[in-house]
C-alpha cells in the first residue's frame, strides 16, 4: 500500500526520512496555492498532481498543517487509513487561541516576512533536539505559501470525522495540542516529533495499519 505523506506548514518532505513503516511512503511536495484557493480546492488539485485517486489501496498522512490536507483528501477519496501526527481532525481540536485569530481577520494584515519567525521563538514552539534541521527546513519554507497555509488553518471549518483514523499527538506539543478521546499520545512528544519521536511513531502507525488490515 502507498502512503502518500504531507508535511507541516513550516516543513518539508526532509522529515519524513526518520520514519520507518512498513509500506511505501510517497512525500507529496507542496505545491503554490493561487490567489484566494481554499483548503478544499487546494487539496483536490493535490489529488490531481499525484493522481491520488488512481491508486486501489492507499493512506494518507499528515503532519501539523498537512494533517489538515489529509482531512480534506480523506473526505474526498475515502483512503484504507488516514494519519494525523501533531494535527487536527476538526475545528473542534483547534485551540481557542487559533479560533480568535480567525475571526479577528488581523493576519492579512501581517506581512509575509513575518511568517519566518526567530530562530529561537522557533524551537521554543517546535521543541526539538535537531535544530538544525529545523533551521534549513524554515530558511527553505515559501512565506507566501506559509501565510495562506496560517490563513486557512484559523478559518479551518470541518466537523466530519474521518473513519480508519490513526491520531497521534504529544504531550507537550505548544502548537496544536491534543485533544479527543481518539488521539493517541506521545508522552514528552512535541510539534517535532516525527523528527525526534519517529521510532515510536513508526511502531504506532505500523501496528495499527496491520491491526486495520487483519479486521478486514
Amino acid at each position: 500500500m502507498k502512503i502518500y505523506a504531507i508535511s507541516g506548514l513550516g516543513a518539508d518532505e526532509r522529515v519524513f526520512k526518520y520514519l520507518s513503516l512498513e509500506h511505501e511512503l510517497v512525500p507529496i511536495i507542496w505545491i503554490a496555492p493561487k490567489s484566494k484557493e481554499s483548503i478544499v480546492e487546494y487539496a483536490n488539485r493535490l489529488i490531481n498532481e499525484y493522481e491520488i485517486d488512481q491508486d486501489e489501496n492507499f493512506g494518507i498522512l499528515g503532519v501539523s498543517f498537512g494533517g489538515l490536507i489529509t482531512v480534506e483528501i480523506s473526505k474526498l477519496l475515502s483512503p484504507e487509513v488516514s494519519v494525523l501526527i501533531s494535527s487536527a481532525e476538526t475545528r473542534d481540536d483547534l485551540s481557542g487561541v487559533i479560533k480568535i485569530a480567525g475571526k479577528s481577520k488581523l493576519i492579512e494584515l501581517i506581512p509575509e516576512r513575518l511568517f519566518n519567525p526567530p530562530k529561537a521563538i522557533a524551537h521554543f514552539l517546535f521543541g526539538t533536539d535537531k535544530k538544525e534541521l529545523l533551521n534549513s527546513i524554515l530558511d527553505d519554507t515559501d512565506l507566501n505559501f506559509a501565510k495562506w497555509a496560517t490563513r486557512e488553518l484559523i478559518n479551518w471549518q470541518n466537523q466530519i470525522r474521518l473513519p480508519n483514523l490513526i491520531k497521534i499527538g504529544g504531550s507537550k506539543d505548544k502548537l496544536l495540542a491534543p485533544k479527543g478521546k481518539n488521539t493517541i499520545i506521545v508522552e514528552g512528544g512535541e510539534h517535532f516529533m516525527i523528527v525526534d519521536r519517529a521510532d515510536e511513531i513508526s511502531e504506532i502507525i505500523n501496528e495499527k495499519i496491520k491491526q486495520a488490515t487483519t479486521q478486514k
